[in-house]
C-alpha cells in the first residue's frame, strides 16, 4: 500500500513538473539575429513585460543570418532580420512581418586626415563600389587628389548580416562581394573603423549615433553620399550631423533605399504560440510609440495594417 502511494505521489509530481515546464515554455519568447533590431527589441521586451509580467524573453544578437537560420530551424520563436527577404528563404517557408525602418551608413574615423574634404565632396555610389567591391580605389590621397598618399583600409562584416547585405545591394552586389577585413558584429565594426584613421566601413545608424545626445559616438564619422553625383554635398544631401536629421532623411526618402531598409521578425511559418502572436501584435500597435524614441523610423500605417492582417 505504501509502495503504491509512493508511486502515485511520484507520478503526480512528475506530471505537475511537466505542466509547470510546459507553461514556462509557452510564456517564454526567444529571439536571435540582427544587431540592427536588437536595441529596439530589448526595449520592446522591457515595456511589454510591464503589462505582461508572466512573459519571459531570451534575446541575443548575432547577425541577421543567424536570426534567419535559427528561425527556420525552430531554435528560436522569432528571428530578428535586417535585409530584404530572399526568394530562397521564402521557398523554405519563412513567414515575416515588418516592424520599422533604419539605414546603413558609410563610416570612417573622426581622425581621418581627409575628413574635411570628404564632408564637402562626399563619395558617389560608383566610388563606394570601386572601394568596397572592385578594389580599384586603394589610396585616399589619389582619390581626393591630395599630394600625400594614404592607403584606404577597408573593413566589412565577418558574420552573415543584414547591414552588409543591404550595403552590398546598394552597390549592386552581395555580401560575399564586399572586400575588406572581416569584423564580427556592428559594435565591433564601428570600433575598428573609429580606431583606424585610414579605415572605411559601414554601420547601422543606432551604432553611429548616441540616442540620448543625438550626436555621433566618439571617434566615428559618416561619409556623406553624393546622391546626384555632382562632386559636392549640396544642402539637401547634408543631413548627417545629428541623429534626428538622418532619421528625417530616411523617413522622407531623401536617403536612398537601399541602404535604408525595413527590419523584420521572421519565423518558420506563422507562429503557433499565442504568447508570440500577442507580442508581435503589440509591437505593431502599442509598441510603435517606442519606435522613434529608440532611434528608428516608423513604417506607414497602411503597411502595418497589412502585417496585422497576417496575424489573423
Amino acid at each position: 500500500m505504501k509502495h503504491s502511494r509512493f508511486i502515485y505521489v511520484l507520478i503526480a509530481t512528475i506530471f505537475l513538473s511537466s505542466c509547470v515546464s510546459t507553461k514556462k515554455k509557452e510564456q517564454t519568447i526567444s529571439l536571435s539575429g540582427a544587431f540592427a533590431l536588437y536595441p529596439l527589441t530589448v526595449q520592446w521586451a522591457e515595456e511589454y513585460k510591464k503589462e505582461n509580467p508572466d512573459i519571459r524573453f531570451n534575446i541575443s544578437a548575432g547577425g541577421a543570418g543567424k536570426g534567419m537560420a535559427d528561425a527556420l530551424s525552430g531554435t528560436v520563436d522569432l528571428g530578428m532580420f535586417s535585409r530584404e527577404i530572399a526568394r530562397e528563404e521564402i521557398d523554405k517557408g519563412v513567414w515575416w512581418v515588418g516592424l520599422t525602418i533604419d539605414a546603413v551608413l558609410p563610416t570612417i574615423s573622426a581622425n581621418n586626415p581627409y575628413l574635411d574634404i570628404l564632408k564637402k565632396r562626399g563619395l558617389t555610389k560608383e566610388e563606394f563600389t570601386a572601394i568596397f567591391i572592385e578594389g580599384t580605389i586603394r589610396d585616399w590621397g589619389e582619390l581626393l587628389k591630395a599630394t600625400d598618399k594614404k592607403e584606404v583600409v577597408v573593413y566589412t562584416r565577418s558574420d552573415a548580416c543584414g547591414a552588409a547585405g543591404t550595403w552590398a545591394k546598394y552597390l549592386r552586389g552581395q555580401q560575399e562581394n564586399l572586400n575588406g577585413i572581416g569584423i564580427y558584429g556592428d559594435p565591433g565594426l564601428a570600433e575598428a573603423v573609429a580606431k583606424d584613421p585610414a579605415g572605411i566601413g559601414f554601420n547601422n545608424t543606432i551604432f553611429i549615433y548616441d540616442i540620448k545626445t543625438g550626436t555621433k559616438r566618439p571617434g566615428i564619422e559618416v561619409i556623406p553620399i553624393d546622391i546626384n553625383g555632382n562632386g559636392t554635398i549640396d544642402p539637401y544631401e547634408n543631413f548627417y550631423d545629428t541623429f534626428d536629421a538622418i532619421l528625417k532623411a530616411v523617413a522622407n526618402g531623401i536617403y536612398p533605399s537601399p541602404p535604408a531598409r525595413e527590419l523584420y521578425f521572421v519565423s518558420k511559418g506563422k507562429p503557433t504560440k499565442q504568447a508570440t502572436l500577442n507580442f508581435i501584435k503589440w509591437t505593431l500597435t502599442d509598441g510603435q510609440k517606442f519606435v522613434k524614441e529608440a532611434g528608428y523610423v516608423l513604417i506607414d500605417q497602411e503597411e502595418i495594417n497589412g502585417y496585422l492582417e497576417k496575424l489573423n
